[in-house]
């Protein structure tokens, strides 16, 4: 009789399940305000009927993930946008992609001590990408000697964008001067164990994006989307990125990967942005174990 996947996979890598007392926090950290035609392909297009529709918009909720390791400590999975984006972001950006809510609560330092912990207490930060709206958070570490893990293809790209202004707005500039990044653990390997966590890096929508997979002993399997995803339609339709989007082939190829990886461990997604998602999962339990 055939094993289940779902039951096969953690018996055949067992180092992969996060030990006991693992706990996984969603924290929300502040929401902007966009165009869906930022988020969905086709969105927000005229007709002959229609030529000139009033734009949909979207509330996206920035998101980070912090881990609880009872062996190592505390890990961040991204960080969120810079407390000041006005000055660190420009005209041009916070006017495309406001943020509309940001209060006290949403800081990041705040958010980690609401969930039980200092921002002092985290041990490493690990990277999906390198977005302004995603590492803007990083100043906090800034001279720490914590360390910052980023796939070695999304760095080299975040430094050319950033250096060349060949993708205005979306990176922040003198990232290695600025974070002291460290490039030891997530470097050009299709698969990656870090921290008894699953990345695997998956081009398409930018060059070394990585998801983070977590098996929870209790509460099961999560993937961090990062952006691949931004919202669930872009998962659930099929639904391609609009404007943000890079290389639909490979964002087709990284998408069937996560499905297949989604059936396997029956895994719930968590996705770049969506605000529903994130809150639904936030309001439910303090923390996922």
């Amino acid at each position: 009789m055939a094993i289940p996947m779902q039951k096969l996979i953690p018996g055949v890598i067992p180092a992969y399940a996060c030990p006991e007392g693992t706990k996984m926090h969603i924290l929300n950290l502040g929401t902007l305000n966009v165009d869906e035609g930022w988020l969905l392909n086709g969105s927000n297009g005229g007709s002959a009927s229609n030529p000139n529709p009033v734009n949909k918009r979207r509330d996206l909720m920035l998101i980070a993930g912090l881990i609880h390791h009872p062996e190592i400590g505390l890990i961040l999975f991204e960080c969120g946008a810079t407390e000041d984006v006005q000055t660190e972001w420009g005209n041009e950006a916070t006017d495309l992609f406001p943020r509309t809510s940001y209060s006290e609560q949403h800081h990041l330092p705040a958010a980690i001590k609401s969930a039980g912990y200092e921002i002092k207490d985290v041990k490493a930060v690990i990277m999906g990408h390198l977005h302004l709206d995603h590492a803007g958070g990083l100043d906090h570490f800034r001279n720490t000697g914590v360390p910052i893990h980023v796939h070695e293809e999304e760095f080299k790209h975040a430094c050319w964008a950033a250096a060349t202004n060949s993708d205005s707005g979306l990176y922040l500039p003198l990232l290695e001067a600025r974070w002291h990044v460290k490039l030891a653990d997530i470097q050009r390997y299709p698969v990656r164990l870090v921290y008894r966590n699953y990345f695997v890096p998956l081009p398409g929508t930018y060059p070394g994006l990585c998801i983070m997979q977590v098996n929870l002993p209790n509460d099961g399997t999560f993937i961090w989307t990062t952006d691949q995803y931004h919202v669930r339609e872009n998962f659930e339709l099929n639904w391609a990125h609009g404007w943000l989007l890079r290389d639909y082939r490979s964002w087709l190829s990284s998408g069937n990967f996560i499905r297949r990886l989604q059936k396997a461990f029956s895994a719930k997604l968590i996705f770049g942005h969506d605000y529903s998602t994130a809150d639904e999962l936030i309001k439910s339990k303090n923390y996922y174990n």
